[in-house]
């Protein structure tokens, strides 16, 4: 796990920031970061380590220059064209991946949780009930290998970038990849973040924070009245503008 850095007076500091720069944002808004619903909560997340080795196919295409003529007004003219040429590639790359992280909850958007990375994983100490103590804690709702195949899903990106570099070359064609895992090793990490939840127009929002750097995440409602008054303040402008160039040229 890691324990919370940051405490509900650093939470809420780094939420008025985020806060002001909403555009647009109704005024109530604001009042999240006084909110007392505010809830410092350890979210569940899987791990994985593994050794992957990968053959792959793929194209490897390289950069050349040819000179065209084309008629322009009624003159020949000629023109630097860049076209590529070809070749079969193919070959094997391998990685090591450490503390790959996949949410284990269903409770918290899996996209706000990926915004808050990175999380300084090697920062992280082994389970002890004292630091749980005063917040809250969410049971995984993501078995490990349900979690894995997302794990597996991670890597791939990353191997498609290393294929990518062994094939070189000005541009690359990756057509497949075969990945063999080995000495595949996971664990459970809880994570500290901190909750904020509010209502507006009768829907709810939620606020992420991430409590080691304060990083925030969140969903935000849009005012109607503010947009209205931009847009008919540029409209006074406009019309304005428009009477006096008449006045002065009519």
């Amino acid at each position: 796990m890691l324990p919370f850095a940051l405490d509900r007076h650093g939470a809420r500091q780094h939420l008025r920031g985020w806060v002001k720069t909403r555009w647009f944002a109704p005024n109530r808004l604001k009042k999240v970061s006084e909110a007392e619903s505010m809830k410092s909560t350890y979210l569940p997340h899987w791990t994985f380590d593994a050794g992957t080795v990968s053959a792959y196919t793929g194209q490897r295409g390289e950069h050349y220059w040819v000179t065209e003529s084309y008629m322009e007004n009624g003159q020949t003219r000629t023109r630097r064209v860049r076209k590529t040429r070809w070749y079969p590639a193919g070959g094997r790359v391998s990685r090591a991946f450490d503390d790959v992280l996949v949410s284990a909850t269903d409770q918290v958007s899996k996209e706000r949780l990926d915004k808050l990375e990175p999380w300084p994983l090697k920062s992280a100490v082994p389970y002890q009930p004292g630091y749980v103590a005063g917040h809250h804690s969410l049971r995984y709702d993501t078995e490990p290998q349900s979690a894995l195949e997302q794990a597996k899903g991670r890597m791939a990106k990353v191997i498609e970038g290393d294929c990518r570099d062994d094939i070189g070359g000005d541009e690359q064609r990756v057509h497949s990849v075969d990945t063999y895992y080995s000495d595949v090793t996971f664990k459970l990490m809880l994570l500290p973040v901190w909750i904020g939840c509010y209502l507006f127009g009768g829907k709810a929002y939620q606020v992420l924070i991430n409590g080691i750097n304060g990083e925030v995440q969140g969903d935000r409602p849009y005012s109607t009245v503010k947009i209205m008054l931009v847009v008919l303040t540029i409209l006074a402008v406009v019309t304005g503008g428009v009477w006096i160039y008449a006045v002065n040229h009519g």
